[in-house]
């Protein structure tokens, strides 16, 4: 067995039965299917027994641990050479283990990941996310599907990742961290020495959450994630990973500075009379320049979303949802990672003592 497919699953059968059904369109048929069961109460036990005559597919059930042990209590039932493992949430393209197969076949690596899409059939909502974790001006690009540098180092992301099961094994798979445990592993790949690249074609059309509130919660544990990726992995933490901080204390700031303006202007009377202030006009010209000065870059911004998603997405339904989308993305991240800077960098606190509830639930 060359391929073994690894899914976790929480609550998810929907999800399940799209993932399964794309993979019964691929063109390779040397791999297996392991589904783990995370101790849903909504079990897809049904949707695999509905693909048991077309895949090789294993049913595993085990207690609720989060996505890591999840994955390694897969990769203990695996047999293939390769385990690719996947989010429930992905549904992928008839040509995705080729890519893949062609790949390791020209040039072989230990670990290997693909992009993700967003398929014509997801929600405005979902392709404004999609577009908010992918686009230059969200996240840089970072997580594109165009090639590395020679001199850069591709991490792969538990959506789309694959390694070969003996690393898998002898790294100890991924640890119990809830959020951030597929880059934790990924480093833990590169130091232990092992090549990783991109499989630009092996990519995958990914939902990602459904609506902003989740997605808010997403990324904003991303946040707090990068800070304990950093506590594990000195050195790691680049330019890139505090610009959405950077970002939320800047908006906050004009936002401050708006509010400051606003009162200018209306309590510009009330402050004349206490004498604060000279003449009533200028005081409030001097507040109408400052919400001016203080909203145009966010006007700017937004305005670079909305045309630019609307092309790319074709849709300007899709660009108007990238705004809040963006704003949720980068805030989001924000302030999950001032949140884990000020408790594990500043109150000096442990991972497990500052994040128990959202971690370790």
């Amino acid at each position: 067995m060359k391929y073994s497919i690894i899914i976790p699953v929480y609550n998810r059968p929907d999800e399940a039965d799209e993932l399964l059904s794309s993979l019964c369109r691929q063109s390779i048929s040397d791999f297996e299917v392991v589904i783990v069961e995370d101790g849903s109460t909504l079990p897809c036990k049904e949707v695999a027994d509905k693909y048991a005559s077309q895949l090789n597919i294993h049913y595993l059930v085990k207690k609720n641990g989060g996505p890591g042990p999840a994955r390694n209590f897969g990769v203990d039932n695996a047999s293939g050479d390769y385990v690719i493992i996947l989010d429930s949430d992905c549904v992928l393209p008839d040509g995705y283990l080729a890519a893949i197969d062609s790949e390791l076949t020209q040039s072989p690596c230990i670990a290997f990941g693909g992009p993700d899409a967003a398929h014509e059939s997801f929600t405005p909502i979902q392709k404004a996310i999609s577009y908010s974790m992918t686009s230059f001006f969200t996240t840089g690009g970072i997580r594109g599907g165009k090639k590395k540098g020679a001199m850069d180092r591709f991490f792969p992301r538990s959506f789309n990742m694959g390694i070969k099961r003996s690393v898998y094994e002898a790294l100890g798979g991924f640890s119990k961290m809830r959020f951030g445990e597929d880059i934790d592993f990924s480093y833990r790949i590169i130091e232990a020495g092992h090549s990783s690249r991109l499989f630009p074609e092996a990519w995958v059309w990914h939902k990602r959450r459904t609506d902003f509130r989740k997605f808010f919660k997403q990324v904003f544990n991303s946040g707090i994630a990068r800070i304990n990726l950093e506590k594990r992995h000195p050195g790691t933490m680049k330019l890139v990973h505090m610009l959405p901080m950077v970002f939320t204390v800047g908006v906050l700031a004009l936002v401050l500075l708006f509010l400051c303006g606003l009162c200018m202007m209306i309590l510009a009377p009330q402050f004349a009379n206490m004498g604060m202030t000279g003449e009533v006009g200028m005081t409030q010209g001097v507040g109408l320049v400052i919400c001016v000065l203080s909203l145009l870059p966010l006007l700017l911004y937004s305005t670079l979303l909305l045309v630019d998603s609307s092309i790319k997405n074709r849709s300007l339904h899709v660009g108007i949802l990238s705004i809040p989308a963006a704003f949720v993305q980068l805030m989001g991240y924000g302030f999950g990672f001032l949140k884990a800077w000020w408790l594990r960098c500043v109150l000096g606190k442990s991972e497990f003592a500052a994040f128990e509830k959202n971690f370790y639930d």
